[in-house]
């Protein structure tokens, strides 16, 4: 009889618990609110981040590429 006791206020208290909300249950326990996690920024971004923040750089490169051409071009031509 005293286990058939133990398992009806167990049931009763798992159903209390399910039904019963988060921040209810935190309220009721005395706790303080969940807070949000906040993830952490990572302090040395790899070299595709670097070149994303520098809009100067590709600019730079483009027109490094273009003189190369050119004068790969002419060092074609004058041989």
């Amino acid at each position: 009889m005293r286990n058939f006791a133990i398992e009806t206020s167990l049931l009763k208290w798992l159903n209390f618990y399910i039904k019963m909300g988060e921040a209810k249950r935190r309220k009721e326990q005395g706790l303080p609110p969940k807070t949000i996690k906040k993830e952490k920024k990572d302090d040395s971004p790899n070299i595709i981040q670097k070149l994303r923040r520098n809009q100067i750089l590709p600019v730079v490169l483009a027109v490094g590429f273009v003189i190369f051409l050119i004068f790969d071009l002419v060092r074609y031509y004058n041989q």
